[in-house]
């Protein structure tokens, strides 16, 4: 059974929030600027959570399911066209924090989720590679904790307060909007 690549996300959907990213005056500390940043975040974690979804159901072979995280992920991480550098630094930090979606998915998906360590073990090791500018162990270690994350275990936000603020806060803060998502996977309305 093969799903059109639009079901899960579409370019157009992004487009519309960036659409309105750049017609709103966006202040990060208005709340409802925040919460505009967080639902086109949360919005992009529901469709990877339901695309997760629809592999463990088996709705999904492996093959496709990697391949539709990887055509939103093409969408969501691709160069932003606006032209408010502020703007673009903030849908900057919204790409950033669902890279770790994108790989913990991928990491699922691939090979289930890690078999030992708790989400917080691996966090720690993330935030300890970040010290060492060994980036992409980071970004490994957060993914294995969002395949534990995709598998039910609950990540506790407030590790993110111990942290120095870098990649792995960033990538937390995806995590945060995954766990979201695997819990209730419904879609943010675009109106809101």
């Amino acid at each position: 059974m093969s799903n059109p690549p639009t079901e899960f996300y579409s370019e157009e959907r992004w487009q519309n929030w960036i659409g309105r990213i750049k017609d709103e005056e966006i202040d990060p500390e208005d709340e409802s600027s925040a919460r505009l940043l967080l639902n086109l975040q949360d919005d992009t974690a529901i469709a990877i959570a339901k695309i997760v979804a629809a592999y463990d159901d088996g709705d999904l072979e492996q093959e496709d399911a990697l391949a539709e995280i990887g055509d939103v992920r093409e969408i969501v991480l691709g160069e932003v066209d606006i032209e408010d550098e502020e703007k673009l630094i903030l849908v900057d930090g919204v790409q950033t924090s669902l890279v770790c979606v994108f790989f913990a998915a991928e990491e699922f998906i691939a090979g289930g989720p890690a078999d030992e360590g708790s989400v917080g073990d691996y966090l720690g090791a993330a935030a300890d590679a970040e010290a060492e500018e060994d980036l992409d162990a980071a970004l490994g270690y957060a993914a294995q904790a969002g395949t534990l994350i995709i598998d039910g275990e609950e990540l506790d936000i407030s590790i993110a307060e111990d942290l120095e603020y870098g990649l792995v806060t960033e990538w937390i803060n995806g995590l945060d909007s995954l766990q979201s998502a695997m819990s209730d996977p419904e879609v943010v309305e675009e109106d809101e």
